[in-house]
């Protein structure tokens, strides 16, 4: 299977299981506590399955970073939360991280 989208997987399922943490009210909510562990698990298998063709660096770095700017656009369309200059500068920052370390770096292929 393609390292790339099985790194995708991963990240959806992070962001889901994260959005889902917030919903589960400290785990007193079943269902949003169940998609928690569900999507926990199908991160950490995914993200484990990519560490056999790209780098734990490269790859945490990618799923992190992704990860962070995806959960930030969830909890501003979601759940309100306000996003100042300083915070959209810093997203575009790790954006920018992570189309870097795609494009130019050696280290994923």
């Amino acid at each position: 299977m393609n390292k790339w989208l099985v790194l995708g997987v991963a990240i959806v399922a992070e962001t889901i299981a994260t959005s889902a943490l917030k919903s589960s009210e400290g785990f007193t909510k079943v269902l949003p506590s169940v998609v928690v562990l569900i999507g926990y698990g199908i991160a950490f298998y995914c993200l484990s399955m990519t560490l056999n063709a790209i780098p734990v660096g490269v790859a945490y770095a990618i799923w992190s970073g992704i990860g962070i700017v995806l959960i930030t656009v969830v909890g501003w369309t979601v759940f309100g939360q306000k996003l100042d200059a300083p915070a959209l500068l810093g997203i575009a920052l790790i954006i920018a991280g992570v189309v870097i370390m795609n494009v130019f770096s050696k280290s994923g292929h």
